[in-house]
């Protein structure tokens, strides 16, 4: 007769006893075919309820470990097909991540945001109002674009702001940059060639490339990529910054956008992205417009996301598609669910809706009026100008710091590394690499510890001068 230890025993008797029996037969102490002992004279043995060994076996023949014969009671079946895993003990998965920035570097190069600059209490005040008054609407499943609210309020904002005449239908909310260029090329097709700027953002290539579709690279002059380069690599998308480009600063003059134009109305399959990026603060004079906004042919891709004009962690960026490729969203791509809660749609809706977030981007971009001039300052304090210049072309948060020295730039970027400073020369940023030194560095001032800025270019000056 089978006998367990039903002494401390905490949760549910018969899962207990149902380990119990399972692992004798796990172990072989339990043989195939062994008949088991009928529920009452176990129950009575173990000194518990028959409905608890009932229990009991019932799991264990719906696992497949026992089986009954009807009149004649419960034998153990055949579990030699079965492959049971072993003893539990700490895995080693051996997943190589890697290592996030360590806390203790100085990073001249993050692109993240300044947490003390965030509308905490205001933001808390919109979610506690959505969260009340928005209880129906934030269960019901949105459209595959986003809710109505949102797209609303992103195009009004982009009516005033960027002088877009946008449809709230054009409008496709996605959780980050990322997921929409995935659509993006489910939606334009796997067989185009797109191209990107070169120097650029590497993870869009990344991204691109993670999608399996050709990517070529196209050279830069002063203002920005060309139609020559485009024609050159033979591309069918042309993915570009134009109104502050990543990570030289050019910002394309009108020209130049009307000569992509033209080479995008050639072909019936091109197409432009037009990435946005941190186009909210151009700190001197107003915002150029947007190649959506002149575009008449329906050619431009208009993106931009909320992770840099509010705060890294929000995952909520949009793009505006022309018509006809919006309306080619919804018959092949529209049974794919967006992908940001209705709680944060609503919340944002309503933070735009009601004036927060210009008064936000007003706030912000005097604070990093200041803060860029404070850098500028401090690098001034440690540098003599025969010793570095600043490259910046009044616009975004970020500009290119050109040090005059002989040292070669990986071998500077090494030697901070190890005194725990990153500074990234543009080489780093060439999709096709380059063996020559420009001597420039990127400084992404919208994140960095002022504390400490001091000490970490004395660190620079001290290694190379």
């Amino acid at each position: 007769m089978l006998t367990y230890n039903f002494d401390g025993i905490k949760g549910p008797l018969y899962k207990y006893l149902y380990e119990c029996i399972k692992n004798d037969i796990k172990c072989g102490n339990l043989k195939q075919n062994e008949k088991m002992p009928s529920k009452r004279n176990l129950a009575k043995n173990l000194g518990i309820s028959i409905v608890t060994v009932e229990n009991a076996y019932e799991q264990l023949m719906g696992e497949g470990y026992l089986y009954s014969l009807p009149k004649k009671g419960y034998y153990v079946a055949d579990t030699s097909q079965m492959l049971f895993a072993p003893e539990k003990t700490r895995a080693a998965y051996h997943i190589h991540m890697p290592d996030p920035m360590s806390e203790e570097i100085y990073d001249f190069s993050s692109n993240q945001t300044d947490p003390q600059n965030f509308p905490f209490s205001v933001w808390a005040k919109v979610m506690r109002e959505t969260l009340s008054m928005r209880e129906k609407d934030l269960v019901k499943k949105s459209s595959s674009g986003g809710i109505d609210e949102l797209r609303e309020a992103i195009a009004g904002h982009l009516s005033s702001f960027r002088g877009m005449n946008v449809d709230p239908d054009q409008i496709i909310i996605g959780a980050g940059a990322e997921y929409l260029y995935g659509l993006l090329i489910k939606l334009l097709g796997k067989e185009k060639k797109y191209c990107l700027e070169n120097p650029g953002y590497q993870k869009t290539y990344q991204i691109y490339k993670s999608n399996e579709v050709e990517c070529v690279f196209a050279n830069m002059d002063e203002q920005g990529i060309s139609v020559d380069e485009l024609l050159r690599q033979e591309a069918d998308i042309a993915h570009i910054s134009p109104t502050h480009h990543f990570p030289t600063g050019i910002t394309m003059p009108i020209t130049r956008r009307y000569e992509l134009l033209s080479w995008a109305r050639e072909e019936q399959g091109r197409y432009i992205v037009e990435d946005d990026y941190d186009s909210e603060f151009r700190l001197n004079g107003k915002p150029i417009p947007t190649l959506q906004s002149i575009d008449v042919d329906e050619k431009v891709i208009y993106m931009n996301t909320f992770s840099k004009s509010l705060a890294s962690t929000i995952r909520i960026s949009y793009m505006v598609l022309p018509v006809h490729l919006a309306n080619k969203y919804y018959e092949n791509l529209g049974f794919y669910s967006c992908t940001v809660s209705n709680f944060e749609q609503y919340a944002l809706a309503t933070f735009i809706k009601e004036g927060h977030f210009e008064k936000h981007i007003n706030r912000t971009r005097l604070y990093y009026v200041r803060k860029r001039q404070k850098t500028l300052d401090i690098i001034h304090e440690c540098f003599s100008g025969k010793q570095c210049s600043i490259i910046e072309k009044d616009s975004g948060l970020h500009f290119l710091l050109e040090l005059h020295t002989d040292m070669e730039d990986k071998e500077l970027e090494r030697k901070l590394m190890e005194q725990k400073v990153r500074l990234q020369p543009l080489a780093d940023f060439y999709h096709v690499p380059r063996e020559d030194n420009t001597h420039r560095f990127l400084v992404n001032y919208s994140g960095l510890d002022m504390d400490g800025l001091k000490e970490a270019l004395l660190k620079v000056k001290r290694l190379i001068f």
